[in-house]
């Protein structure tokens, strides 16, 4: 008798914590787990793979720190701007003419590679066919001479689009104009503004074929300098030189690291922009 109601008891003891676990997960929520799943939500990020190609300015000749230019510094202020891990690969070799970065992109299996993953790709191109056309016209330059070179870059640029595109069809481009830094090292060449203003023109008509693919002007930010000036003088006895902030004074032609920033934002503004566009 009394094994039975030991029995009977220890029943009812555990049916009534039974319930009693069952009434108290039922009316209090699982905060301990919903907030490790907040947790894990906020600090997942998703992966941007971003692919810079181009000249000297993607290379980042120039960049005292030798991190490569505006490619670092765009690629963090994107991670901040998309809260996203942005991964950037940099294919920047000086001296690269659009021809040149047309063989890299058609010969090396690594930039076709990263360009079938890339989410986001920056180009600079341009800056070297025009230092050509000055090489090989002298003698006798003129704004003229730079015509037909300027309708042959743009038949390059249209491959370079196109091949950059060839398996990512959506692949969002931004190209960054080119910029006047010759009145310090060519004085003589006064139209040169002009020759730059028309090849970037050049530039947006090839452009505007295009969705997805934006021009970035950058002429004004460098060619000016950091302070809206053509040229800052500088006087040192009686000789005076004409500089400028925003370019690299180991050669008067390249960006510093100001000048690089500058780039950076100059993009991140389009990316203000389209930045939906820019997606895993």
């Amino acid at each position: 008798m009394n094994n039975r109601r030991f029995l009977n008891g220890l029943l009812f003891f555990l049916v009534s914590l039974g319930l009693a676990f069952l009434m108290l997960n039922f009316l209090i929520p699982k905060s301990d787990s919903r907030l490790k799943k907040s947790d894990f939500l906020k600090n997942e990020q998703m992966d941007i793979h971003y692919v810079a190609i181009g000249d000297s300015l993607t290379e980042g000749v120039g960049d005292l720190t030798n991190q490569g230019g505006f490619v670092p510094l765009l690629a963090s202020d994107m991670g901040d701007y998309l809260k996203a891990n942005v991964s950037p690969q940099n294919y920047g070799v000086s001296g690269n003419t659009s021809q040149q970065i047309l063989d890299r992109m058609t010969q090396e299996k690594d930039i076709r590679k990263a360009l079938k993953k890339a989410d986001v790709m920056t180009l600079t191109v341009g800056g070297n066919d025009v230092m050509a056309v000055i090489r090989n016209n002298l003698a006798d330059l003129q704004v003229s001479s730079f015509k037909k070179p300027a309708r042959q870059y743009q038949e390059r640029l249209r491959k370079i689009i196109d091949l950059a595109r060839k398996d990512n069809k959506e692949l969002p481009i931004f190209v960054l104009g080119i910029y006047n830094p010759f009145y310090l090292n060519f004085p003589e060449l006064t139209d040169m503004q002009k020759v730059i203003d028309d090849w970037n023109d050049k530039t947006k008509d090839v452009l505007d074929d295009y969705k997805h693919v934006y021009f970035v002007p950058i002429n004004d930010l460098l060619y000016k300098g950091v302070n809206g000036q053509e040229g800052i003088v500088q006087s040192s006895g009686d000789q005076t030189t004409i500089v400028n902030d925003a370019l690299f004074t180991g050669d008067h032609f390249h960006p510093n690291n100001t000048g690089y920033q500058i780039m950076s934002d100059a993009v991140m503004e389009k990316i203000r922009k389209h930045g939906k566009e820019i997606t895993p």
